[in-house]
């Protein structure tokens, strides 16, 4: 299926950025690897909601091991278009994470004060061990560092709509990653 050219999410303009194609290869080279480093392991795979959900399902269709999942719901955005840096619980574990191999499956690390709220939220609940695959990473926008095990895409800091991700609610049901157009001055 071909990309548009350009969209349009909320009277602004973005443009194709990572396609469907590209996706679905990378998500499936991360399953595989998900899968070997996890054999015989039994994991917990933890989607943030909302933003994860396409890339958490088609992530958990590739895993060929035996595995569990749940679901976390956070807010620090709102509906502007970068981190307020207040991160707030709004969905807890179903789950028992302790003793567990808990993998968190995120869309986008660009601050890292979320996955650093979920870091310390489940090692306080004594996993057995705990890893982060985010399909999209911005190293330049990080303010708090640290390993992200799996990264589908390293990315600009460039805002980004489409497979899960918002921008105030809308575009995540394109199939594609796009990029916000720059505004000529």
């Amino acid at each position: 299926m071909a990309t548009k050219k350009t969209i349009t999410v909320n009277n602004e303009q973005f443009e194709p950025y990572i396609d469907q194609e590209r996706l679905r290869k990378r998500i499936k080279q991360l399953g595989r690897k998900i899968s070997r480093d996890y054999k015989g392991k039994s994991p917990i795979f933890i989607g943030v909601l909302n933003g994860s959900f396409i890339f958490f399902s088609d992530l958990v269709r590739e895993i060929t091991i035996e595995c569990e999942v749940d679901f976390l719901k956070l807010s620090s955005y709102g509906d502007a278009k970068v981190s307020t840096g207040n991160v707030h619980l709004l969905k807890d574990l179903n789950c028992q994470v302790m003793g567990r191999h808990i993998v968190i499956v995120e869309d986008i690390i660009d601050s890292g004060l979320s996955i650093d709220f979920i870091k310390r939220l489940i090692l306080a609940q004594n996993p057995k061990s705990f890893a982060v695959v985010s399909l999209l990473y911005k190293p330049k926008a990080v303010k708090i560092d640290f390993p992200i095990e799996y990264i589908g895409f390293k990315i600009p800091n460039d805002f980004v709509v489409g497979y899960g991700l918002d921008y105030a609610q809308k575009g995540r049901n394109v199939p594609a990653v796009y990029k916000i157009v720059e505004q000529q001055s």
